[in-house]
């Protein structure tokens, strides 16, 4: 095949002394053998995305490694500097269990060091929000996590987090990509001063757990926690450095682990893919809670920021919960402990999502406090805590199966999460109920909110091509009609505009500009168009809602619901 002169060009680049002797000979490989695959890796450069990187590993400047992460981490060092006159700098490094993880981090650390940087580095893989919780812990100015979350395991990535502990969000973001851009790189400085470079562990691991016992446990009696039959999996992943031990120091110790995932693995051996949005992910895990009759299931992805969450049906059957289920459920919860203690008083608020259910309104109004809603990313539900310091964080979450309980972690955290769970579902069946039975319940007090997503994978070049095209088409033909009912609100984020197409009148919108589109159609569906940030997919939520008189009308109305749904994937011809 005829290689194009732009990658021609970034290859040669890469053939010369900046380079080290194994990289050059790698790309002469993949000249010879995968021209293909030359293609994929130099057609443009990584992008250094509004929280960070993430993509395959390999040479070349469209894939993880050294120089791609050392360019990035050089930039944000100028940054810093920049940012923080005269002031000692300090950066906090922690890292999963994929490949290589661990080597990238030293190189990252390397970089900040030879910046004179001072540098925490975990000695070995933590979960992600013990690293947002690390920054704030030990005053540092950034931290970096590398992690590609769920991705397959071809996959790395590099997340960066500000001194609030949150991503970093306008106008750092763009601060540091405007940095970033203008290096070359042969300006990266590599020979680390290893005098700035301290190993941290167990110490921050002690303030971490006590933390997360301290945010999330509300009270549960010893004996409703003995009662409570748990079954756990870390997926291959991070959480079993933390999550066992938090359980166990919070009284939880009727807790199964599923061995076969225990393992940290960077190959994920025993799943199709790392994911507790998938139900294969936890097939292991549902088959243990039936040998042990446990009563709730949770399994958390490998950087530990997203839970999957199982609990028996009203028919005794394991039953897995989508993100947006869990998260209303952990909202009501909170809210209702909160009010309990005589807490709410017109001061606080709960986070979520532009595409995640709108139910969380509903709990805000009829708790008392505010809803504040932003775009897809818990770095925006961080930032609302930042910008309305007046206001006290309760908790938030969105649909992709993350959660964050207050404000000492500001991201999603699957350890105060699963800790939360365990407490709503020990206090349910102490008190004769289920975490199911609770969930109907809200339908009935809140209305009866359905989700569903719908992801259309469409991977290289070609695949970004076609997903772009997908959205032109939807912005320059917007629907007038979904599954026969009318559409009467479409909202654009790219171009800030809300356009009533009952009155033909058009609002501008506050929230920042983002790639997403959203329907609303007349019978009060919501339908949501937006390419992933992380992965080669375009996604569309759908959100269908009704009353539900009692709690006897679950299943009859459910149904419903659900066949709404399906018949709005197949007016889109999403299926």
């Amino acid at each position: 095949m005829e290689i194009k002169q732009n990658i021609l060009d970034a290859v040669n680049e890469w053939l010369t002394p900046t380079f080290d002797n194994a990289t050059q000979v790698a790309v002469k490989e993949l000249m010879t053998t995968s021209p293909k695959y030359l293609e994929e890796s130099f057609y443009k450069n990584l992008e250094f995305g509004t929280g960070g990187m993430r993509g395959v590993m390999g040479v070349g400047n469209n894939r993880i490694n050294k120089y791609t992460l050392g360019k990035s981490t050089q930039g944000l060092s100028n940054y810093l500097h920049t940012a923080f006159p005269n002031q000692p700098l300090k950066a906090v490094i922690a890292y999963d269990c994929r490949h290589d993880s661990d080597t990238l981090a030293k190189i990252v650390a390397d970089v900040f060091s030879a910046n004179g940087i001072e540098v925490y580095l975990f000695s070995e893989l933590r979960p992600t929000p013990e690293l947002s919780f690390a920054v704030k812990h030990l005053g540092c100015q950034c931290g970096i996590v590398l992690t590609a979350s769920h991705n397959p395991p071809e996959y790395n990535g590099y997340k960066v987090y500000w001194q609030d502990g949150g991503q970093i969000v306008p106008p750092e973001d763009k601060g540091i990509i405007d940095v970033i851009e203008k290096l070359t790189y042969d300006q990266i400085q590599f020979t680390a001063n290893e005098d700035l470079i301290h190993y941290v562990d167990t110490a921050i691991d002690s303030a971490f757990i006590a933390s997360s016992i301290a945010n999330a446990s509300f009270n549960t009696s010893q004996t409703a926690k003995d009662d409570l039959n748990i079954v756990f999996t870390s997926l291959h992943g991070t959480s079993i450095t933390i999550i066992p031990e938090t359980l166990a120091q919070a009284g939880y110790n009727n807790v199964h682990i599923v061995e076969e995932q225990r393992e940290p693995n960077g190959d994920f051996p025993t799943v199709k893919s790392p994911n507790p949005e998938e139900p294969e992910a936890l097939t292991m895990a549902l088959s243990l809670a039936d040998k042990t009759n446990a009563d709730i299931v949770v399994g958390t992805d490998p950087d530990c920021d997203r839970l999957g969450v199982a609990v028996r049906d009203n028919n005794g059957k394991m039953t897995l919960l989508n993100g947006n289920q869990t998260m209303v459920l952990m909202t009501a919860f909170l809210l209702e402990q909160w009010k309990k203690s005589g807490k709410i008083n017109d001061k606080q608020f709960i986070g979520s999502t532009i595409v995640s259910t709108p139910m969380m309104m509903e709990l805000a109004t009829n708790y008392g406090v505010e809803c504040k809603v932003g775009l897809t990313g818990f770095k925006w539900i961080a930032k609302m805590i930042k910008d309305f310091p007046e206001l006290e964080f309760i908790g938030g979450g969105e649909e992709s199966f993350g959660y964050m309980v207050g404000d000492a972690v500001r991201d999603k955290d699957a350890v105060a999460a699963t800790l939360l769970v365990c407490e709503m579902a020990a206090q349910a069946k102490a008190n004769g109920s289920t975490v199911y039975q609770e969930l109907i319940k809200l339908y009935v007090d809140n209305g009866f909110y359905k989700e569903h997503l719908v992801s259309i994978t469409k991977k290289g070049m070609e695949g970004l091509q076609e997903i772009t095209q997908m959205m032109i088409n939807l912005r320059e033909n917007p629907l007038k009609e979904i599954n026969g009912e009318r559409v009467i609100m479409v909202e654009d984020y790219q171009s800030s505009i809300a356009k009533n197409l009952l009155d033909d009148t058009e609002s501008a919108m506050t929230i920042p500009k983002s790639n997403v589109l959203i329907y609303y159609t007349e019978d009060g569906s919501k339908i949501c168009a937006r390419p992933s940030g992380t992965e080669p997919k375009i996604k569309f939520y759908i959100s269908v809602n009704t009353t539900l008189e009692a709690v006897e009308d679950f299943e009859e109305v459910e149904a419903i619901l659900d066949q709404k749904i399906a018949n709005i994937i197949t007016a889109m011809q999403l299926n």
